[in-house]
């Protein structure tokens, strides 16, 4: 079967982008003259850390709940997340008025756990564990009826998280390449769908952290590899990519670069100090890459999709 016809359609991302509309920001793109130079290429920042709940996963949230008819959303909705995408489907649950259960990892940072429960939703603590994760939310499901909302193995949250290339591509509109971090694949496989049919010349890279490269290493071997007891800062990139997304990612994406925790907070702290803004480490992941591959980006026109902004300032890498 071909996978790629299963790949949700223009037609299917330009809906997404009207019915997530009026719930969401439409982001600005910024850019560092200070960082160009430093970089040696033009960089076109698309900041997803100033979106509703900090992070693009409003889009994925808001077009899979939004998706739903009345009835398949009576009960509710559950998912399984560390942070962002778990602080977007609480607030989706809460615009469209339904119950929200959470199930998030004991590890979760804190300011994102605040977050979730100030949106109204249940929070389920677990083990740090996919395992645990996925058994914890099968109970709930059965206990609740609530529908599951998958982080990233979902078209309808792909589809979202596709608008945020889409709306960087239409505003800058020639860009040589498109960069994004990868941890399950959902805003990576997003950004590759819709460069590939707004910018179809442009390459798509991804950023991943050395310490959870389950990514590149599937990437490499032509199927997926699992990821196993991952070590890194950048705690939204913990997860293994899907069956979905790695379909797009072996259509679409042109490589996948791995950064070290060094070199992702030191273009953390480059952000923060060249562009004044709060970003994530999972969010620095892409640049890192860039600043990393000075001679495959030289001279060209880049676009990096800034994930998230949520930090928990207690817990700052920078000395």
């Amino acid at each position: 079967m071909n996978q790629a016809s299963h790949f949700p359609t223009w037609a299917d991302i330009e809906q997404a982008a009207a019915r997530i509309n009026p719930y969401i920001h439409r982001t600005p793109v910024l850019t560092s003259q200070a960082i160009n130079t430093l970089a040696g290429a033009s960089l076109y920042f698309k900041c997803e850390n100033f979106q509703k709940v900090g992070a693009f996963k409003i889009r994925g949230a808001m077009n899979a709940i939004f998706s739903m008819g009345q009835d398949e959303i009576s009960k509710g909705v559950a998912t399984h997340s560390s942070g962002n995408h778990a602080q977007a489907v609480a607030l989706g649950a809460k615009t469209r008025g339904t119950k929200a259960w959470i199930v998030m990892p004991s590890t979760a940072p804190e300011v994102k756990k605040a977050a979730v429960l100030g949106y109204g939703a249940e929070v389920i603590t677990c083990e740090p564990t996919l395992e645990a994760r996925e058994s914890t939310l099968k109970s709930v499901v059965a206990d609740t009826g609530a529908q599951f909302i998958h982080p990233f193995d979902d078209w309808r949250v792909i589809t979202g998280q596709a608008t945020a290339a889409k709306e960087l591509i239409e505003e800058v509109e020639t860009l040589d390449a498109l960069i994004a971090p990868v941890g399950g694949g959902g805003l990576l496989s997003g950004t590759a769908l819709s460069t590939h049919y707004l910018l179809p010349e442009a390459h798509v890279y991804a950023g991943e952290p050395t310490g959870a490269d389950d990514a590149a290493r599937s990437f490499q071997a032509g199927r997926i590899i699992p990821s196993t007891q991952p070590q890194t800062l950048a705690d939204g990139l913990l997860t293994s990519i899907s069956e979905k997304t790695f379909a797009v990612i072996q259509h679409h994406v042109k490589n996948i670069f791995t950064v070290s925790d060094e070199e992702i907070v030191a273009a953390m702290r480059m952000i923060w100090e060249r562009m004044k803004i709060i970003i994530e480490p999972s969010c620095a992941v892409p640049f890192a890459a860039v600043l990393q591959q000075k001679e495959q980006f030289a001279g060209q026109r880049i676009g990096i999709i800034l994930t998230g902004g949520n930090v928990d300032l207690g817990k700052l890498p920078f000395k």
